[in-house]
């Protein structure tokens, strides 16, 4: 055999090895990348819990009340428990979040979870649950609805500038940021707040058992420790998801050790690539929102005053 014969055959027998401990190469990291994305994969077809994190402002996320209505339908899905750390946000928010919560505790079990805030549409949205678990010091309840907006025709004036607007009706323009509201105006608004405010009791008084009136006395805006909040029956326990887990087992019937999926909205790819920069984004985009002048539509959200001597 001549000696280039040789050097062929040594060569087709170096690219085969190279080959195999490339190919096992790429199959460890492959592997190393799916035990490190599993806990993200959703548990399909396998009996589990489902976990709603609603926090920060509320404000309506189409994408995300579709896919928590989705859970309804989902007979892996054994029960859905919503943790809840939000002052309130949006009226409109809440309401589709609320809705679709309902559509969930009307086909399987559902327990609320309350952090360090659940008040006004953060309440809302906790009130569709069988169960709804506080801490003693959760700031949960007020109830009630803001809508809230500028008026500087004052400091127009003084610098010489005039606003004029060419409307169809009086109170098309109301509330206007240029001029003050007039008496039509401010009672139109107030017409509106107060039947959002119907609307909010309504849900409270389906979701707590209780009668409108019953709700009414206790919805002032004010909020409430969690500790008072359990003797005025807006929660039925103190505690955490611990102990709704263990509610949930023994009123009804879900083990304890079934694993736990996060609902999120976006695909799986987004869901599991984006890690924990995904939370940060979030909360520093709906951090910037809320110190927005212009307020679109309608809030329930707790607002302490800000006032000084």
């Amino acid at each position: 055999m001549s000696f280039e014969t040789d050097l062929l055959i040594d060569r087709r027998r170096l690219k085969r090895r190279l080959f195999f401990w490339r190919a096992a190469a790429v199959f460890a990291v492959a592997a190393g990348a799916l035990l490190a994305l599993a806990p993200h994969f959703p548990l399909a077809g396998r009996p589990h819990l489902a976990r709603l994190s609603v926090t920060g402002l509320i404000t309506e996320n189409r994408r995300l009340t579709e896919e928590v209505a989705a859970l309804a339908k989902n007979d892996a899905v054994r029960a859905l428990i919503v943790y809840v750390d939000s002052p309130g946000g949006s009226v409109a928010g809440g309401e589709s979040l609320h809705d679709a919560i309902s559509q969930v505790a009307a086909r399987k079990p559902v327990v609320a979870v309350m952090g360090g805030t659940a008040a006004s549409a953060g309440y809302m949205v906790s009130v569709p649950a069988a169960r709804i678990f506080a801490r003693d010091s959760t700031l949960t309840g007020s109830i009630g609805v803001l809508l809230q907006t500028g008026e500087v025709s004052g400091l127009l004036e003084r610098i010489g500038i005039t606003s004029e607007a060419i409307v169809s009706g009086p109170l098309k323009n109301q509330p206007s940021f240029t001029r003050p509201t007039s008496p039509q105006g401010r009672e139109m608004l107030q017409a509106l707040v107060m039947d959002m405010y119907d609307q909010f009791v309504g849900r409270v008084a389906a979701g707590r058992h209780m009668s409108p009136e019953q709700v009414r006395k206790l919805a002032d805006g004010r909020p409430y420790t969690g500790r008072q909040a359990l003797g005025l029956g807006l929660v039925d326990a103190i505690g955490g998801e611990q102990e709704a887990r263990a509610w949930l087992a023994a009123e009804k019937g879900v083990p304890d050790s079934l694993p736990v999926d996060d609902v999120a909205p976006g695909s799986f790819a987004q869901r599991a690539l984006a890690g924990s920069f995904a939370p940060l984004l979030d909360d520093l985009i709906k951090s910037v929102l809320s110190q927005g002048v212009r307020l679109d539509g309608a809030w329930a959200v707790w607002q302490p005053s800000a006032s000084s001597d």
